[in-house]
């Protein structure tokens, strides 16, 4: 155990976070998302877990330690749902609300297509699997940047 770091943070996963670069993006998928055969395609090469908990507990766990990238209007996504784009369930609210605390502030989650979601999943650093048996619980993040301390 550390001070300070959320218990949900294992060794494998801050091992990446630390390693992951501004402009690195991480996905964090539900218990639905194919995750191990698109994990084998990005940088880390194998999957990442947070076991046993939500997309919201998880999302609070990672933006405990890892800025969002304030350079891009998509520095969080969610996954559309098919034949609904517009909708927003309550998995995907709740981690609105996670990223809102994090950052303080009201943060865009943009919607993106299931197929696009893939694609961009396959070409991230790393994916992080849950336990979020819901639907539509599937994310991606990308990492900014801390500034320096002031003299």
């Amino acid at each position: 155990m550390l001070k300070k770091i959320d218990p949900l943070l294992n060794a494998d996963l801050l091992y990446a976070l630390r390693a992951m670069g501004h402009g690195d993006r991480l996905v964090l998928c539900d218990t639905n998302f194919p995750a191990h055969a698109i994990a084998k395609q990005t940088v880390i090469g194998g999957l990442l877990h947070i076991d046993n908990t939500t997309a919201a507990v998880a999302t609070r766990a990672i933006l405990s330690v890892m800025p969002l990238d304030t350079f891009i209007g998509d520095a969080a996504m969610r996954m559309e749902i098919v034949g609904a784009p517009g909708e927003v369930p309550p998995v995907q609210q709740e981690v609105q609300a996670e990223i809102d605390r994090a950052e303080g502030k009201p943060w865009p989650l943009v919607p993106v297509e299931r197929m696009a979601f893939y694609e961009l999943a396959r070409r991230s650093y790393c994916v992080v699997a849950t336990g979020e048996r819901r639907f539509y619980g599937c994310f991606m993040f990308t990492k900014g940047v801390i500034p320096p301390d002031a003299q």
